[in-house]
C-alpha cells in the first residue's frame, strides 16, 4: 500500500499549517468474531467535545504519564511448533509466513520468541534433554551434552536440530532483531531426585557429583548452572543468541510431562548462588527471570521468600496467566518495583467462545496487564494443526498462534494473532507506555479500556478493547492538544487500533485465511479457565 496515497494517512503536504501534527495516521478496527480482521478505517475527523456523538465514551490518551518500557511480542517455538512449520510447510509456505509474521516493516512485527530448553508436552519427538543418561550415572563434566545429531532441518536429524534450530534461524534471518527467550521444563533425569523427567521431582540440592568439592564443578546445583550456559554456547553456534532465561517453567506443576518443582526460595538460591555468577563468568548480558509459573502461586509478598542481594540477580519476574488471580501480580512488583514484568505463556482452546477469547488475548493480556507493568508477552504454541497437535502428553484441545493444516501447510490465523499484531504493527520498538482511559477495573467487565505507547519520536499509538456484546462509540483526545476529539465505534469484544506518526507506517495487511476444516481433538480444560470463568 503507497503511504502518501493511502486514504487512512494524512501527510504535511499543504503550505497552510496542519492542525494535526502527526504527517501520518492510521485506524484499524478488529471484531471478536474476526469478522473484521485489522481493518483499515478512515481516520476520524477531529473535532471540538461538543460536536462528538452523544454518549461517546471518553478516552484520553496522556503522554506525560510515563511508565514502563515496552519490550515486544511473540510466541513459543516449541517442537510441535517448529515441526509443523519446518516439515509441513514447502518452502515457499514457510518462508511466507515467517516473513509474515516476523518482518518488521512490512508484517506483523513480532520480535520475540520463547523456545524450550529440551522437551515439553507438545512435543512431535520422544521426551529429551541434552544429557540424557540412565539413572545414577553422572556427567559433571557434561562430555555428552548435544542439541541432537544431524544438520538442523535435515533428515534424520533428531533433538532440537530437527525442526527448532533451523526454524530459529530462518526466524533470524528476517528479523536478526528477535529475542530468543529459553526455559526449560526439566533438568536432564540424572540430575533429580526422582531419575525421572515426568511429574515433577526436584533438583538432587546439596549432593555432589565430580570428585571434590567445588560447589561450581562438583556439585549438582552448579553442574546444571553449567548445563544452561552450555546450552547458550551451542545455540551460539548455529547462530542463536539466546537474550533470557528462565530456570523453570511452572515450578508449582508435577505435571504428567517433563516437569521439576521448585519452591520460591530454591529457586531464588541456586539463581543467586549459582546460574547468575555462572552467567556473569560467561555471559553476563543474559537476562534472568524468576517464577515462570502462573500468579496463582504469588500468594503473598515475594520479599518474604526472596532477599534483596537474591533478586538482585535477577531482571524481572515471567509469569503465566491461566489462573484469574492476575492481581497476585502485586505481591511480586511491589516487593520488587525495579523488576521487568514479562508474560511468557496463555493460549486459548480451540472451542472457546468469542467473549471468552476476546477477554483472555484483548482484556487480560494486551490491556490489564500493560496497563499495571508488563512490559513484554510472549503466547505459547505459535503454531499447531487443526486437531490441536502435535502432543505426547494428552494436553489436548488448545490452539496455536496460527493452525497449518498438517498435510497441506494452509494456515488460519487465531484471536491471538490479531492481538499479537495489533502490538507488533503499530507500537515502535523502543516505546514506552503511556497513561490512558479505562472504564474496566479488570480488562474484562465494565466498559472500554485501553492501553497506549510513546515512540521515541513522539509519535503515539493505542489500542482501546471493548469487552462487551455490544458496539460502543468512543471519543479519542491526546492530553494536550485541547478540546480536540476523533470519534470511532469499537465493535463487540474487539479492538481498535490507532497510530499517530512522525514516520511512514506499517499498512501491510492480514492475508486471507486458507479454507480447512478444524477437527479438535479432546479438550482438557483444566487449568484454562477463561477470566471471570
Amino acid at each position: 500500500m503507497n503511504q502518501t496515497n493511502n486514504p487512512n494517512s494524512q501527510t504535511a503536504t499543504s503550505t497552510t499549517p496542519n492542525p494535526n501534527p502527526y504527517p501520518f495516521e492510521a485506524w484499524t478496527a478488529t471484531s471478536g468474531d474476526l469478522e473484521q480482521r485489522r481493518e483499515h478505517i478512515p481516520t476520524p475527523t477531529a473535532t471540538r467535545a461538543g460536536d462528538a456523538p452523544a454518549g461517546a465514551v471518553p478516552i484520553v490518551i496522556d503522554p506525560a504519564d510515563r511508565k514502563q518500557p515496552w519490550v515486544g511480542q511473540g510466541a513459543a517455538i516449541t517442537d510441535a511448533a517448529a515441526y509443523l512449520i519446518q516439515w509441513a510447510m514447502s518452502p515457499e509456505q514457510r518462508r511466507n509466513l515467517l516473513t509474515e509474521l516476523f518482518d518488521p516493516v512490512n508484517g506483523a512485527g513480532f520480535n520475540m520468541v520463547r523456545v524450550p530448553i529440551g522437551s515439553t508436552d507438545f512435543n512431535e519427538q520422544d521426551y529429551y534433554t541434552y544429557d540424557d543418561l540412565p539413572f545414577g550415572e553422572h556427567d559433571n563434566t557434561l562430555s555428552r551434552f548435544s542439541l541432537g545429531s544431524g544438520e538442523p532441518g535435515r533428515p534424520g536429524a533428531t533433538g532440537d536440530l530437527k525442526s527448532i534450530v533451523p526454524v530459529l534461524q530462518q526466524i533470524l534471518e528476517i528479523n536478526p532483531g528477535v529475542k530468543v527467550m529459553a526455559s526449560p521444563w526439566s533438568s536432564p533425569a540424572w540430575m533429580k531426585n526422582t531419575g525421572h523427567l515426568t511429574l515433577g521431582g526436584r533438583l538432587r540440592f546439596g549432593e555432589w557429583t565430580g570428585n571434590g568439592f567445588d560447589p561450581m564443578h562438583d556439585s549438582f546445583e552448579g553442574t546444571y548452572a553449567r548445563y544452561f550456559v552450555r546450552y547458550i554456547d551451542e545455540m551460539a553456534k548455529y547462530g542463536i543468541p539466546i537474550w533470557a532465561l528462565t530456570i523453570q517453567n511452572e515450578p508449582a506443576n508435577a505435571s504428567p510431562w517433563p516437569a521439576m518443582i521448585w519452591s520460591h526460595g530454591e529457586m531464588a538460591a541456586f539463581g543467586a548462588d549459582y546460574l547468575r555468577p555462572a552467567l556473569d563468568a560467561t555471559h553476563p548480558e543474559v537476562k534472568l527471570f524468576f517464577l515462570d509459573d502462573n500468579t496463582h502461586t504469588l500468594t503473598h509478598p515475594l520479599d518474604e521468600d526472596v532477599t534483596a542481594h537474591q533478586a538482585a540477580s535477577f531482571d524481572g519476574i515471567a509469569v503465566h496467566t491461566y489462573e484469574p488471580t492476575y492481581g497476585n501480580l502485586f505481591n511480586a512488583t511491589r516487593s520488587f518495583p525495579g523488576w521487568s514484568v514479562w508474560m511468557s505463556e496463555r493460549r486459548c482452546m480451540m472451542r472457546d467462545s468469542v467473549e471468552d477469547a476476546s477477554h483472555i488475548m484483548f482484556g487480560v493480556t494486551s490491556s490489564w496487564l500493560i496497563r499495571n507493568g508488563m512490559g513484554m508477552v510472549t503466547l505459547w504454541n505459535l503454531a499447531l494443526d487443526e486437531r490441536g497437535l502435535p502432543n505426547k502428553a494428552g494436553s489436548t484441545g488448545r490452539r496455536g498462534v496460527v493452525t497449518i493444516q498438517h498435510e497441506t501447510g494452509e494456515v488460519q490465523r487465531n484471536l491471538e494473532y490479531f492481538m499479537l499484531r495489533n502490538l507488533g504493527q503499530d507500537v515502535p520498538a523502543g516505546s514506552v507506555v503511556i497513561g490512558s482511559s479505562s472504564y474496566s477495573p479488570d480488562g474484562y467487565t465494565g466498559g472500554l479500556t485501553s492501553v497506549a505507547f510513546l515512540a521515541p519520536d513522539g509519535s503515539v499509538s493505542a489500542i482501546v478493547y471493548n469487552p462487551t456484546g455490544s458496539p460502543i462509540t468512543a471519543r479519542v483526545a491526546i492530553s494536550g492538544r485541547g478540546d480536540e476529539w476523533q470519534a470511532v465505534e469499537v465493535p463487540a469484544w474487539g479492538t481498535v487500533t490507532l497510530r499517530k506518526s512522525y514516520a511512514p507506517l506499517n499498512l501491510s495487511e492480514v492475508p486471507a485465511d486458507d479454507d480447512f476444516p478444524l477437527n479438535p481433538s479432546p479438550e482438557q480444560f483444566h487449568g484454562d479457565r477463561a477470566p471471570g470463568r
